[in-house]
């Protein structure tokens, strides 16, 4: 892959796995720098593969330079600090990816329980992480971008936001119901930075093959259509790479629909 993004400083929220470290990986293929974020380490991994410094190191490895640095999602304080640390090493941000989300059982996600049979931690878990900390992360980020009148901030969303639940949908309902607030808050997000210089729109990545997938894909039925994480990342490259990200911000885009635009293949 060209290096379209070697000067590139970005960071990448929830990237220890999943479509956030395919993300990373992508950005990295490009030739980014890119800071590798969430709470999963070689010292405290979680239940499921991956760590920030395997993400990391495959980053470097593939091209660009990954940095790990361990931040809870659920805490200010901690996103602050990452935040602070990026610019004291490298003086600027360029992109930020907001792609952290508080990823439940997957039997709590897709189980197809109703909203009053699931438990209220899920509302707290999926809105703290999966928007709030999206709003906090991009206030600090959005604020070195406005001093430079360049940047660009991408929320990493789902079709569900304008679809919401069917009668034959089996997630959660806060997971909709996030995916409809983040979808508002890129919009008028943008709309406030739209004379700054900075934007700000949304992916939708395709079904893809993450992790807790994987460790249980009876409970999915056929995979064979399935992404792997890394072509979101792929197409979010391209799209870096054409600096047009004024044109499209407030917007939301399908991957997919990206990929044939920009020629990404699978």
């Amino acid at each position: 892959m060209p290096q379209e993004l070697k000067d590139t400083v970005a960071v990448v929220t929830g990237s220890s796995r999943g479509i956030g470290k395919g993300i990373a990986l992508a950005l990295g293929e490009a030739g980014g720098t890119v800071y590798v974020t969430g709470r999963s380490t070689r010292e405290h991994p979680g239940a499921l593969p991956g760590t920030i410094e395997d993400t990391a190191q495959q980053v470097t490895e593939r091209g660009g330079l990954g940095i790990a640095v361990r931040a809870d999602f659920h805490v200010d304080t901690q996103i602050e600090a990452l935040f602070e640390r990026v610019l004291r090493e490298q003086k600027r941000i360029d992109v930020l990816v907001n792609n952290a989300f508080a990823t439940p059982e997957m039997d709590a996600l897709w189980g197809g329980e109703r909203f009053w049979e699931i438990p209220l931690a899920l509302w707290d878990d999926m809105l703290s992480v999966g928007l709030r900390s999206h709003y906090v992360a991009a206030r600090f980020a959005a604020r070195a971008m406005v001093q430079r009148s360049k940047g660009v901030i991408v929320n990493v969303g789902s079709p569900a936001a304008v679809t919401g639940k069917s009668a034959r949908s089996r997630v959660a309902l806060p997971y909709s119901v996030g995916k409809a607030a983040l979808y508002r808050l890129t919009s008028d997000m943008a709309v406030e930075l739209s004379d700054r210089g900075v934007a700000v729109y949304e992916i939708w990545p395709p079904a893809t093959k993450i992790e807790a997938v994987l460790a249980e894909p009876e409970k999915f039925g056929d995979l064979s259509g399935w992404r792997e994480p890394v072509y979101t990342g792929r197409v979010l490259a391209a799209l870096l790479g054409q600096d047009d990200g004024l044109a499209r911000t407030g917007k939301a885009f399908a991957v997919q629909d990206l990929a044939k635009e920009l020629g990404v293949g699978p």
